[in-house]
Parts: C-alpha cells; structure tokens; sequence
C-alpha cells in the first residue's frame, strides 16, 4: 500500500494538496463560529446530489413537469426524501448564507487584504438567490407559475433595457414553455457552474490570506485537522439532521398543475423573500412604482454592503458596517413577520389557500386514480373535474342569490361593504341554500320545514306570508301537522325514500319497499295517521318519466327532480311550463353557461365524479343564520324605534 502511496504521490503530489487543506493555523484556535463557511458548501453538495437525481426524473416541458415532479413525489422510491432535501436545503441555505454574512462583518473578515473574498462572497449570494428563484418554477405548478410571473415583471421594470431583459428570461414576449425550459437551463446548467467557479476561486482566496481572528491571544493556535475540522462535521451532521428530519416529516408541497386560465390568489413568494413582497405593498413604494421598489432601493442597499471594505477605511467606519447590516437584518425579519402576520389574519387569503390545498390534493387524487394524467397534461385533470370546477361556477353564477352550505360554493361567504363606514358584512342570499339539494334531508326540508327552507325568498321581496292561500306554501300551510305527527315518520321516511330515488344519483343505495310505500303515499295521499293532498294535484302524475317538453302549468315537474336531465333543463330555462312558468323569478343560464360548464355544474351538484377524500368546505350555515337573525331584529328594532303616524 506504501509503494501504492509513494507512487500516486509522485504522479500527482496528493500529500502537498492534503498539508495544503488539512494543517491551516488556527490562531486562537477552533472555534464554532467559524463552521459557517463549511456548512454553506456542504449544503450545496447536498443540492447538487439531489439535483442531480432530481434531474434524471425530471421532464421539462409544460405538459410533463407537473407529471415528473408528481411521480418523483409519488411513485419513485425515496423520490419524496430526495425531493424534501432538495427543497428545504435550499432554505437552509438562505439562513445559513445570513448567519455567514453576519459573522464577516461582525468580525470585520471584509476589510483589507480581504475585501477581494468579501466580494466574491456576494457574488455567490447573488447566485444562490438566484439559483431559489429558479427553482421555484420548474414543479409548474400553480404557486411557482404565478409566483415567478411577478419576478420576471420585476425584471421587465428596470430601465432602458428592461423589456429586453424580460423577453431574454422568459424566451419571448408569452410565458410559457420557453419561460420553464430557460429556468430550467439557469437552475440546473448556468447558475451551478458560475456557483462552483466562483466558490473555488472564493476558498482560493480566502485560504491566501487565512481565517480572520478577532483576538489570536484567546488560546493556543492549533491546525484546521482535526479540531476545526471536527466542528465542521458536527455543524455539517447538524444541518444535514435537520434537513433529513423536514424532507422525511413534512415534505415539499405540490400544489396543483399551473393552469393559466385559472386565477391564484394564494400565490406568495418563499418565506425568504417575503420582505421584499411586503415592502413593496408600502403605499409610498407602490407610489414610486415597482422598479423603485424591487431595484433600485435593493441596489443601493447591496452597493451599500458592497463599499464595506471602503467605508472600513473612514474612522467608526466599521461601527457604523455592523450597525447598518443589523439594522438591516432587524428591518428582513420584521418585514417577513409582519408579512406572515397579515396573511394569517386575511380572510381571504386564507380562503384561497385552503382552496389550494384542495385543489392539489385533489389533482394528486385524481393522477393516482385509474385514469392517470392524460396524454394532453396533468392541466386537464382539474379543467375537466366536475368536483373542482363545480364550485367556481356556482360562484361566478349562481352565489349572487343562492348559497351552498352558507358560502358561495368555494368555502368563502358572500359580503358586501356597508356604504357609509365601508365595513363588510355577509350580504343576505335571495334563494333556497343549495348545500344538498335533492339529497334526503332537502326533502325532509320540502316537506317538513318548506316555508324555512324558502325564507331567503323574502329577502328578494318575494312575500311568502301572501302566497299562502295558493301553491306549495299552501301545502305545507296544511301538511306540516300531520307530516310532524309521531305517528307518521315512517310514512315521511318513504317519501323521502322515493323523491330522493328520482335524482339516480350515481351511488345512491335505495330501499325499494320504502320507495313503494313512498310512491303510494304521494299518489293516495293516504299517511298512517290522516290525510295530506296528493303532488298530482298540481305535479304532473307520480311514477311516469322525465321528458323535455312535456306540458305542464308552472309547477316543476317531480319525476326525474334534480337528475342530471332534470336539473340541466331547468337551469338551461326555469321559467318554462314544465318549471315555474311565470312564477319564475331566476334567469336562463343556456345563453349564459357553455355546454361544459354546464356539464360540470350539474354534475357537481349531483356528485357525479370521481370519488374523493378531500375534505367538503367548512359550513357556513350557522354564521349567515346568525347574520340573518341579526338583519331581522335590526329590522324589527328600527321599526319599533318610528313614529307612530311614520309606521302607519
């Protein structure tokens, strides 16, 4: 082995390099606060292993990154570890970088003969910023797609050459495939290779002219083998646990494929960019506009860190360094909280994100389906979801009179700011809450608690207490007391068993003697205990079939009630005969929905899709009663508080 030894030396003078690294003089000696350094390159081995692997699985292209990244998270062996590590050594870094930066200047490492390395230094934290921007957007998916859209903006507001700029990152005028396939090439080609050149040439430079030691009398000097270098490996194993330890217990997320048609209100920058987000919603930075804010005062501030070396020169020079880079930290990390402390208070921000989290849950659900991703991308998988896509619809038509569970089907409530001291307050629905329509409790509601039911009617001036001598209000006006008695539930129970059966809801489980007794009961009227008026009264006859056109007199028909048919011709035109005719106060939706919107909106309501185990939106119900309660006693309040002569 010796003559092995002997022989590689002489071909390559190994020893020389290894006395050259291993044996620096430490005046002073080991100390902890210089593991930095080490730490900040072992971090970017750890990218570089897991990028590396990353990349060997990795697609990119617009229609398969979503899918590679799904896969890496989802279905290849560790990929979820190696993902995580990725992910959260990359922010790791950031902190590490801060604290590396702190140290120099604290120590004053930055001024001569080493202001060459002070520099160098931040050009590789250019480089590593740049490398975390990059990287943001090659999952496309809807976080890093709309998140990167505001940098490349950025770039597109700086003088003269700004557009230019833009157009060069991005590949062209559009974003898109060119925009993926560029960040691509910067985050895993150009940026890593300027990152080791630079970093070589930055321990070149440092090991010339040695660690910078405050006080070289505090102890004895000894060599960076072993001492220093056993602390390195400590605070390189430190790091290494703690980035094991988020990679494996909370992962990296994926949110739901990038989808351009598809507005992001949740979309934020990393955490440690948030300062700079939450600075340029200052009104005064917003005043001076987006470049002032995202260029040029980070520009001063950065030629500002850069002149360290030459305001060390001046007297109190390097007083007023460590004063301005800890006033500066103090200004990130309160600018950072207060960002996070906002968000969490803001209503709907926090609404958008739940919808997030549904939404890549549900896209997540769907690719490991039976189905997979189609061919035409992972896009498709959300676009053409009736469980997703429902609710937007709902919202964007349907919220401005009805609710669903209390919200306007995306989980947020429906408000209006008041005129006078501009405070928003829910705003009151106008039509029946359609959170389970046709299931059995809607029509334990239809028959037991209609006038309840139909209450939002009142806030549309519709004056239920007027209607009822005539109609369905009729009905219940008359049933309620019989439908109630004890006696009599079970005779309820088989009503409902029937009316609900005419929806064929995919999945529905029925009891068919219950569906007999229901139907005979409808068309009898006969119950246990007492009578009731038969639906065929008014309905057209119990027991046939939905057909479009059959003829009628404005009351909607009851066979095949909320059905895909059913519910799609009424939506299409409630005021038809077969409908309300003209009692119909809703508009047509056929010139107003395309045929796939309608599609998914039908099917939505009627629970036709793919089956799920994302959570439904938390209810609302109680806090519009509570509103509603409210409105009411405001109301009644107000009345009583009128003149006599006014009232009448």
């Amino acid at each position: 082995m010796n003559r092995l030894l002997e022989w590689l030396d002489d071909r390559t003078g190994y020893r020389n390099l290894l006395n050259e690294t291993l044996y620096e003089p430490i005046p002073g000696g080991a100390r902890w606060r210089y593991v930095w350094g080490s730490t900040l390159v072992f971090t970017f081995v750890i990218q570089m292993i897991t990028g590396i692997c990353l990349w060997a699985a990795y697609s990119p292209s617009v229609q398969t990154a979503w899918e590679s990244v799904f896969y890496i998270q989802h279905e290849m062996y560790l990929g979820s570890v190696v993902r995580g590590m990725h992910h959260y050594a990359a922010q790791v870094m950031i902190v590490l970088l801060a604290l590396h930066l702190m140290q120099v200047i604290i120590d004053g490492a930055y001024r001569a003969p080493r202001e060459i390395n002070f520099w160098l230094g931040l050009i590789l934290m250019q480089i590593i910023l740049g490398l975390s921007l990059t990287g943001y957007l090659l999952p496309w998916d809807q976080k890093g797609y709309y998140a990167t859209q505001v940098t490349t903006k950025i770039v597109g507001s700086a003088p003269v050459v700004g557009q230019e700029l833009q157009n060069l990152v991005q590949g062209g005028s559009e974003y898109g495939h060119h925009t993926l396939t560029r960040f691509f090439a910067m985050h895993a080609g150009l940026l890593p290779a300027l990152l080791i050149f630079f970093l070589v040439v930055h321990i070149y430079v440092f090991r010339r002219h040695g660690i910078t030691v405050k006080n070289p009398n505090r102890g004895p000097s000894s060599d960076f083998w072993p001492d220093q270098v056993l602390r390195d490996s400590v605070a390189c194993l430190g790091v290494l646990a703690v980035v094991m330890g988020l990679a494996i217990f909370k992962g990296a997320a994926l949110s739901g494929p990038a989808d351009p048609s598809e507005a992001y209100s949740a979309a934020r920058p990393e955490w440690y960019f948030m300062f700079l987000f939450r600075f340029l919603r200052f009104e005064m930075v917003e005043h001076f506009g987006q470049a002032f804010g995202a260029i040029y005062v980070p520009g001063a501030v950065m030629l500002l860190i850069a002149l360290m070396p030459i305001i060390a020169l001046v007297r109190g020079g390097h007083r007023f360094n460590v004063i301005f880079a800890w006033s500066l930290m103090g200004v990130i990390v309160g600018l950072t909280v207060l960002s996070l402390i906002e968000d969490v208070r803001d209503v709907e921000h926090q609404a958008a994100l739940a919808e997030a989290d549904r939404d890549a849950l549900r896209a997540v659900e769907l690719a490991s389906g039976p189905n997979r991703i189609p061919i035409e991308g992972a896009g498709k998988l959300l676009r053409e979801d009736p469980f997703t896509q429902g609710p937007r619809i709902f919202a964007k038509h349907c919220a401005a009179c009805h609710r669903y569970d209390g919200h306007n089907g995306r989980g947020r409530m429906v408000m209006t700011a008041d005129d006078d001291t501009g405070i928003e307050r829910p705003t009151l629905p106008t039509a029946a809450d359609l959170g389970n329509f046709g299931d059995r409790q809607w029509w334990r509601r239809i028959l037991t608690d209609y006038r309840n039911l139909m209450q939002p009617l009142e806030n549309a001036g519709y004056d239920v207490e007027s209607s009822i001598e005539y109609g369905m209000i009729s009905w219940f006006e008359e049933s309620v007391e019989v439908l109630t008695a004890e006696a009599n539930q079970a005779d309820v129970d088989a009503m409902v068993e029937y009316l609900v059966a005419q929806s064929g809801r995919p999945g529905l489980e029925l009891n068919a003697e219950l569906m007999e007794r229901g139907e005979e009961i409808l068309s009898t009227g006969s119950l246990t205990e007492g009578e009731i008026s038969t639906c065929d009264d008014c309905h057209s006859e119990i027991g046939g079939e939905f057909e479009l056109g059959t003829d009628n007199v404005g009351i909607p028909e009851l066979n095949g009630y909320a059905s895909y048919t059913w519910l799609k011709a009424f939506i299409d035109n409630p005021g038809t005969e077969q409908f309300y005719g003209e009692n119909n106060c809703m508009p047509a939706f056929a010139d107003k929905l395309s045929s796939s919107d309608m599609d998914l909106l039908v099917r939505w309501m009627i629970g036709d899709y793919a089956a799920t185990e994302v959570k439904p939106y938390n209810s609302k119900v109680e806090l519009l009663q509570i509103e509603i309660d409210d409105s009411s006693g405001n109301e009644v309040a107000n009345a009583d508080e009128q003149p006599a002569a006014d009232s009448e």
